[in-house]
């Protein structure tokens, strides 16, 4: 069957879903894969099968979407598990860490340092150059507690 000129067909959709293939790996995020899977798929059955243009729009838009609705399913089955899960969450990444208080907590708020970035802190009162932990992030705020030393536990235990 010749088509477009005297391209065949299936040279046609094969083309396009190498296409959409490398544009996928070009544009992040658009799942255009789906669709070059479908495409090659058309591409396969209009070799085999001799379909008319029609036949194969139609094939190639159910194809895209079986495909599509069956990839959404199987991945929200079995999601793909990330190596770093907080990896855009750069203030989750800071729980744990110690900060210096740079400019005192008062009334719950003040800065502290964590880092070469100073960052808004919420906590109990605290003075400036004492060390603080931060227990979580609020938005672009940074919750935080006092560090409570093992020396200084230690002495007031011992008065």
């Amino acid at each position: 069957m010749d088509w477009l000129n005297g391209l065949e067909a299936h040279w046609v959709w094969l083309t396009l879903g190498l296409l959409l293939a490398g544009l996928e790996m070009l544009v992040p995020g658009v799942y255009l894969i789906w669709l070059a899977v479908a495409a090659i798929i058309t591409g396969v059955m209009t070799v085999g099968l001799d379909l008319s243009f029609p036949m194969q729009v139609v094939d190639f838009v159910f194809l895209s979407l079986i495909v599509a609705f069956s990839a959404k399913r199987f991945l929200g089955q079995k999601p793909i598990e990330s190596s770093d899960p907080l990896m855009n969450r750069r203030g989750a990444r800071m729980v744990g860490e110690t900060a210096l208080v740079v400019e005192a907590i008062e009334h719950g708020s003040g800065r502290v340092k964590l880092g070469d970035s100073e960052w808004i802190a919420r906590g109990p009162d605290t003075a400036k150059g004492e060390r603080v932990r931060i227990r979580g992030t609020e938005g672009s705020m940074l919750l935080v507690e006092p560090v409570n030393l093992l020396g200084d536990e230690s002495t007031q235990g011992a008065n």
